[in-house]
């Protein structure tokens, strides 16, 4: 009987969004920002020489159609990705208004995003008075520190040693519809931060704000800060079923690997692991290994996003690359007959653009499992239809499967 398993690189965009004109970074419109293309280019040029040497490599990904996915959806060369795919290939295009994680993931899962969501000014104060107020209530703290747009490792130096010293929460947010709170896991505590983004959550969300983030961190001023595995996200249910809802529907199981479980409120998820990225690899080998006949895994791969996209780190996230691109070789090999793996991303991040948000971009549809060929640019939500078709499940979304 059928497995799937939908695997997605967080940011790994190929460029080409048609809508990313009206997308910034800085003022700078996403209109050519192209996350692997100038990964790799950066490569062959020798400007990603930290922890690696080289042009990029990828031999597993580029025969899967990498390359020639880049090239569908921006008509851009990523130097070194030249390979004819072996396998089925092709491009999807997001329909949701947002380049952020939710967005992305809901549509992946068969549900564009129904609304628009809530946002914070990025001058001045990003939150008003009657959401300090609530945040710093439900803190039993006098009120909170940041309160502004921020990259959270950046914050965190900043504002580290008032946060221990006066023991407010510091609260920021992006580009993207989330608010984030960082707390020291000791000095503050690892499970009041967790309740307090719990009990703030409902309150935000019917600011139609996606996501409240805790992020924990540890350290001294002295040592320096950083930041734990130990995240949570608390977003908004999805409003309809998705793939994972419809799997369950049909009596299949459904495995979370990484923040999938998040990102869902756990809506239509049997089991979750998380960790590191390297972590989730072995939980991925493991899936693949004793998941169940009529099974879905649906895994998110954060770090490339997370730890090199965001730091615009372009050597970070080629050696990121090419250790996913070693790990996944293996774990390919050991598909049963009748599997589906699908690789793809939820947005871009382009570490050489400006800024440091995520970029919209195209992303790469990989398949493994389904015999080879192109299947040109379909829609983010054609690829929850075409897992559906595979697992022999109704697709309740509006996509339609690109399987032969």
């Amino acid at each position: 009987m059928a497995r799937a398993f939908l695997v997605v690189l967080d940011s790994v965009g190929i460029g080409g969004a048609p809508d990313a004109g009206a997308y910034y970074n800085k003022d700078l419109p996403d209109l050519g920002a192209n996350t692997v293309a100038h990964i790799a280019q950066a490569c062959a040029e020798k400007r990603a020489e930290e922890g690696r040497r080289g042009g990029l490599h990828l031999p597993t990904l580029d025969a899967m159609g990498l390359g020639a996915a880049v090239r569908l959806a921006s008509g851009q060369p990523a130097p070194g990705l030249d390979a004819v795919p072996a396998g089925l290939w092709g491009a999807a295009v997001e329909v949701s208004a947002g380049k952020d994680t939710p967005s992305g993931h809901w549509e992946l899962a068969g549900l564009p995003v129904p609304w628009d969501w809530g946002y914070f000014p990025e001058e001045g104060a990003a939150f008003d008075a009657d959401l300090v107020a609530h945040v710093a209530q439900a803190a039993g703290v006098s009120g909170i520190l940041g309160n502004c747009h921020a990259s959270g490792t950046s914050i965190i130096a900043e504002l580290g040693a008032e946060h221990l010293r006066t023991g407010l929460p510091i609260c920021y947010t992006s580009a993207d519809s989330v608010f984030q709170i960082a707390a020291h896991e000791e000095h503050f505590g690892l499970e009041r931060l967790l309740k307090l983004c719990a009990d703030i959550a409902p309150y935000l969300h019917a600011r139609r704000v996606g996501r409240v983030i805790a992020r924990p961190f540890v350290g001294s001023p002295d040592a320096g800060f950083a930041r734990t595995t130990n995240r949570r996200d608390y977003a908004i249910k999805p409003p309809a079923p998705i793939l994972t809802d419809w799997v369950q529907a049909a009596g299949g199981r459904v495995h979370a690997i990484g923040k999938i479980g998040d990102i869902f409120s756990m809506q239509g998820i049997d089991t979750l692991e998380k960790g590191s990225d390297k972590a989730l690899m072995r939980h991925l080998a493991n899936a693949v290994q004793s998941a169940e006949d009529g099974s879905l895994t649906f895994a998110n791969f954060v770090e490339f996003d997370s730890l090199y996209g965001h730091r615009r780190d372009v050597a970070g996230y080629a050696r990121a690359l090419e250790w996913f691109d070693r790990e996944i070789t293996g774990i390919l090999a050991q598909l049963r007959p009748g599997d589906l793996m699908v690789l793809t991303a939820d947005h871009g991040n382009d570490p050489s653009w400006p800024g440091t948000d995520h970029t919209r971009e195209q992303v790469p549809v990989l398949v493994a499992g389904a015999g080879s060929g192109c299947i040109g640019t379909v829609g983010f939500v054609d690829i929850a239809a075409s897992v559906a078709a595979h697992l022999g499940v109704p697709s309740e979304g509006p996509g339609r499967s690109f399987l032969p």
